[in-house]
């Protein structure tokens, strides 16, 4: 299994940070990786990526959300992909960001990238990219503020 952790400083409220990151269909705006993501209901979402040239679609669930703290998901379509992004108050100002994320990689091209830090190297400039995002907007462009408990 291939884990990637990351976490970065933004420099928005943590609410703001939180709100931006419920908008699952903005994501391709500032993950390389992602084509689309189209948000199916409140807890479950399809997700078209491309990374080093593999093309993958998925079904995700959201397993847990709570309103400036966290959100995870987890593949229901037997692809092995989860993850979970962490919200942290740093001040009035400033939020920390961690993500992590837990996938199996299948066949030669995705072991490779994983063995050679492809993957770690597409988070890093992801979290960069989130952060150019969120700050440059002055605002996040929509907000879900539901709460889903951890079955």
């Amino acid at each position: 299994m291939a884990n990637v952790e990351k976490s970065i400083d933004v420099d928005v409220p943590i609410r703001q940070a939180y709100d931006q990151w419920t908008q699952f269909e903005t994501f391709p705006q500032f993950m390389n990786g992602v084509e689309r993501i189209t948000q199916l209901d409140e807890r479950h979402t399809h997700w078209v990526t491309k990374i080093g040239g593999v093309e993958r679609e998925f079904d995700a669930e959201i397993t847990e959300q709570h309103p400036d703290e966290r959100v995870a998901w987890k593949s229901t379509d037997g692809k092995s992909h989860a993850g979970v992004v962490t919200f942290h108050k740093i001040s009035d100002t400033t939020t920390r960001v961690m993500v992590q994320i837990d996938w199996e990689p299948e066949g030669v091209v995705e072991k490779v990238g994983a063995a050679v830090g492809v993957d770690d190297r597409q988070i890093s400039a992801d979290v960069k990219k989130f952060k150019e995002f969120i700050e440059s907007r002055g605002t996040e462009t929509g907000a879900w503020r539901g709460d889903v408990p951890r079955e």
